[in-house]
Formats: structure tokens, C-alpha cells, sequence
């Protein structure tokens, strides 16, 4: 453990690469592929895309995708001038393991963003806040505070109402450094820790994960219902 903290903190040009993780399954999108969906006119990881290679403080994406649509997100990548992006690589069986085979094909870097694919939403704005607190603090994410009233249960009985002062929802892109990520996620893999996220792997370990501001508008597109709230606040975005 003392060794990978070590690791964590040498220093390495200043830079941020982005693993963007698109290789879920869908399973809640009535037979949409989420990723591919259409959305104003372009398929919805476009819209994902684009905002990291807007950002000037990311210099390299990686692509983590399904095995069948390693060839469609090349001819995205060309057909856009995507040219930030490095690699496409199939993802594992779990996160952690679709996450780690991104960081496997990047260059030296010192920050890394992990994003989820399935949140077009996002803007460069909030990439280039969350990179620089992570540079100052070696880990952060973007998050909104809870605005509904949070119980816990068991068996659907309530068990207690946690302060939603302190309650957030956590976003993407979450940056780390890059030692300090790929020591967490080998020890997760290696230990079979139930992550639900990167900033969880990164917790396992004690460290601590900075909170920057997220936007409500930044929502992970997981039901039909998600997409076309997604596309009407795009279209909104283009009125403003």
C-alpha cells in the first residue's frame, strides 16, 4: 500500500488523457443502444465525445466500448474529426476491468478523467473545473447537492433519513491521478470489491475525493424516458 501511495505522487508532465467508459449493455432502454441512439440528429456518444475533444485541458481520449461496435465508433471518430481520440478498446466484464483497459492504452500522463459515455451533457467548463482541482488534490468529481428527501429501508420498511445537507449526487468525468486510479482499480480487481464508481475505488483506499460543481443538466442516459430529456435540454442549449 505505502508503495503505490509512493507511486501516486512522483511527478510526470503536467497533462489529463479521458477513458470514456461505453460499454454497457442498455438493459433499461426498452431495445435502444443508448450509445448509439439518436440524439438532434447524431448518435448520442457524439454529443459525449465532443465535449472532451472541445476541452483544451484533456490531450488524449480512449474509447472503451462493446466488441460490435469497435467499427462504428472509428467511423464516428472519423466522420467528426475526433482526432484527440487514441484508441478503442472492448471493456471487461465489470467497470473496474472496462476502466483498466482504458488507462492500458494510454500515454504518459499524469491525470486521468473517467467518464461515463451515456452522459452527452456534459461541458468542457465543468471537465476543466474537476481537472483542476484534481491536479491540486489528486482526485475529485463533479456533484450536485440531493434535492429529494433520501430514506433509507429494509424490506421496504424505513430505517432512518440521512441529512440531506450532507447527501450529493456524484457525476462525471472523475480525475485522478493516474498512478493513484490504476493502483486503486488493480486492488479492487484483485480483492473483488464491490465499486460502484471510480471515486469508490479510490476511497477503498483512504484517500480522500474533492467535490467540484456539477450541473443538473449533466444526467447519465439510462431509460427512454432520460434520452428525451437529454435531447430537449440540447435543444434548449442551442436557444440560449
Amino acid at each position: 500500500m505505502l508503495n503505490i501511495l509512493k507511486q501516486c505522487f512522483r511527478k510526470k508532465p503536467e497533462s489529463c488523457a479521458a477513458v470514456i467508459v461505453a460499454a454497457g449493455s442498455s438493459s433499461r432502454m426498452q431495445g435502444t443502444d443508448k450509445i448509439m441512439a439518436s440524439m438532434c440528429g447524431e448518435p448520442l456518444v457524439a454529443h459525449t465525445i465532443r465535449a472532451f475533444q472541445e476541452c483544451s485541458g484533456i490531450s488524449q481520449i480512449v474509447l472503451v466500448t462493446r466488441e460490435e461496435l469497435l467499427s462504428p465508433m472509428r467511423r464516428l471518430c472519423q466522420v467528426n474529426g475526433f482526432d484527440k481520440v487514441s484508441g478503442i478498446v472492448p471493456g471487461g466484464s465489470s467497470r473496474a476491468e472496462s476502466v483498466s483497459r482504458g488507462l492500458d492504452q494510454l500515454a504518459d500522463a499524469r491525470l486521468v478523467a473517467i467518464h461515463d459515455g451515456a452522459r452527452p451533457l456534459i461541458t468542457p467548463e465543468i471537465i476543466a473545473k474537476t481537472i483542476e482541482k484534481a491536479a491540486a488534490f489528486h482526485a475529485a468529481a463533479p456533484a450536485v447537492p440531493v434535492k429529494d428527501t433520501i430514506k433509507t429501508a429494509e424490506n421496504r420498511i424505513v430505517t432512518g433519513t440521512p441529512d440531506r445537507a450532507s447527501l450529493f449526487a456524484v457525476q462525471t468525468p472523475q480525475v485522478f491521478d493516474f498512478d493513484l486510479l490504476r493502483g486503486a482499480l488493480q486492488r479492487a480487481l484483485e480483492q473483488s470489491l464491490p465499486i460502484t464508481d471510480d471515486c469508490s475505488a479510490v476511497e477503498a483506499m483512504g484517500m480522500s475525493v474533492y467535490l467540484t460543481d456539477g450541473s443538473d443538466e449533466n444526467i447519465k442516459v439510462t431509460t427512454p424516458t432520460d434520452l428525451l430529456l437529454a435531447e430537449a435540454i440540447l435543444k434548449e442549449r442551442t436557444h440560449r
